[in-house]
Order: C-alpha cells, then structure tokens, then sequence
C-alpha cells in the first residue's frame, strides 16, 4: 500500500497522498480528519507519514490502540478488507508484511526506548561533572 500511494516516490506519502489514499479505500477524509491521521502517528512531527509511521498504523490497530470513528483506524480495517479482494494469495502476502510491520514497529519502539536511556544516562553524567567542577571550584576559592 505504502508505494502504492507514495505517488511523489520520496519515501514519505504527504497530506495529499493520504487523501487519494483515503478516497480510493472508499473513506474519504477532511482535511482537518486527514491531518489528524498523521498527527497520531507521526513522531518525528515532520507533517507526512515515513514507511516505519506507516506502520505504526497497523500496530496500533492490532493492539486496539485506535478510537473507532479514526481515519487511522478506517485506513487498517479498508486495507484488510481490500486485501480480501486479491485473494487468499494477496491475504497471505498481506499478513506477512503486516506481521513484519509489527516486528519492525517493535524494533523500532526498542531503539526509542534505548536513545531515551542514553540521553538520560549523558544528562546525570552531564549533572555528575558539573556537581564535581562546583566543589574543585569552591575547594580552590578557598
């Protein structure tokens, strides 16, 4: 679906995208539904959705993690249903990406999680040092 729809072919699919994408699943969405769709999903707040925010979609979706009356949780239920339209073939390739956006989706909350521990760890080192040049500082003042 990502390609697809990624009719710019710059990786990201963008407000415009997201609306043919929308219209063709048979879900139109306003403008205002369409740029909430990508506010929900879009961590690096760049205003368009990369394939790993894409994915997310169908991760929230699996884990309940969308409001029923959300474009987002329209976009996950269309796209399995329009995959019932290829067949068992289609359905079977389907869930292998599916499955594999949720092991991807998952690494990627991991190495979210990790930077996060790694800023935290440089900011109490950070706090460490500056704590150790106060007191060399006020030993010298003395």
């Amino acid at each position: 679906s990502f390609v697809l729809y990624d009719a710019g072919r710059d990786g990201f699919i963008d407000l415009m995208e997201l609306k043919l994408m929308m219209e063709k699943l048979g879900a139109p969405q306003t403008h205002i539904g369409l740029k909430n769709m990508i506010k929900e999903v879009d961590e690096d707040l760049d205003s368009k959705l990369s394939f790993r925010e894409f994915l997310l979609i169908f991760r929230k979706a699996a884990a309940g993690e969308l409001q029923e009356d959300s474009g987002l949780h329209a976009l996950a239920r269309l796209s399995e249903i329009d995959v019932s339209t290829e067949g068992v073939k289609g359905a079977k390739s389907f869930f292998e990406a599916k499955a594999q956006a949720m092991t991807e989706a998952s690494r990627f909350e991991e190495e979210i999680r990790a930077e996060q521990e790694e800023k935290k760890k440089q900011a109490e080192e950070l706090k460490q040092r500056k704590a150790a040049f106060k007191e060399l500082q006020s030993a010298f003042a003395q």
